[in-house]
């Protein structure tokens, strides 16, 4: 059985939907797992979306582990949290003592990890894009591909590591960027430039909407299916190395078959 660790700040529906995609999975048997704690950096109270995430949490009779970051900072005299991030992450791994999960979870969590807390855990993070593509934040990574003009995107999961969103990647999946749908996207916005769409409709630009809502709808099954492969020894990990059930490297699977199967089931 995989035993896992849970990190997300909580805060809207899309942290919300991965939680209850792999517990949902594990409770009706199809994810040989246990989610042995959640981690939020938000405590009850702070905000209206991670208290419903927090619900749902006790509702699944998970452990729940908080530790707010706005609070920490604060208690610490303020400024940028990178100043504080490693005694953010040391005060949180003392408050995960005693928990020794397989492998921790990243969805939807706000905080970039120190490298001592890459250190401590086999660290799963969930990237909005394809291998080799644009980094940064979800919304830094559809504003690239517009500027870009590019044809496809994706989203992969990878080890999370000090370099951010450049672990070695586990597993991903693709899809086109042109199509019925896009192609008259893409010709409301000839001629117009990134900062000029910014300024204009920002992200309620329907393009920018459209790319979002593909890549939304395929990480929930990308992660399930990494997990499955994970828990039953199709991919596992060895000092921070994925490797394959013959142990040898594996550069990152695509798993374009299972996730589009999985969207013709619903999801």
């Amino acid at each position: 059985m995989l035993t896992m660790g849970w990190f997300s700040t909580g805060r809207g529906e899309g942290s919300l939907g991965l939680l209850q995609k792999v517990q949902e999975a594990i409770e009706r048997g199809q994810l040989s797992a246990k989610i042995q704690f959640v981690f939020s950096n938000r405590e009850p109270g702070e905000a209206e979306g991670s208290d419903h995430f927090f619900q749902q949490v006790n509702d699944y009779g998970i452990p729940l582990v908080t530790l707010s970051s706005q609070h920490f900072r604060r208690e610490r005299g303020g400024g940028p949290f990178s100043r504080h991030r490693l005694d953010f992450d040391r005060e949180v791994m003392k408050r995960l003592e005693g928990y020794e999960p397989d492998v921790c979870v990243f969805a939807g969590y706000g905080l970039i990890t120190d490298v001592e807390m890459c250190n401590r855990y086999t660290m799963l993070n969930l990237h909005p894009a394809l291998p080799g593509g644009p980094v940064g934040t979800w919304q830094q990574v559809i504003w690239k591909l517009i500027e870009d003009r590019a044809k496809e995107s994706g989203v992969y999961i990878h080890l999370a590591t000090e370099d951010l969103d450049m672990g070695p990647v586990l597993t991903y999946c693709s899809f086109p960027l042109t199509g019925e749908a896009f192609d008259p996207l893409w010709s409301e916005i000839e001629g117009r430039s990134v900062e000029d769409m910014k300024a204009a409709e920002g992200e309620e630009l329907p393009l920018f909407q459209l790319i979002r809502k593909e890549g939304i709808k395929r990480e929930r099954p990308l992660l399930l299916e990494t997990l499955k492969a994970l828990a039953n020894g199709d991919i596992r990990v060895e000092g921070r190395r994925p490797l394959d059930a013959s142990g040898n490297p594996t550069g990152g699977p695509s798993l374009n078959e299972a996730i589009e199967r999985a969207l013709e089931e619903g999801g």
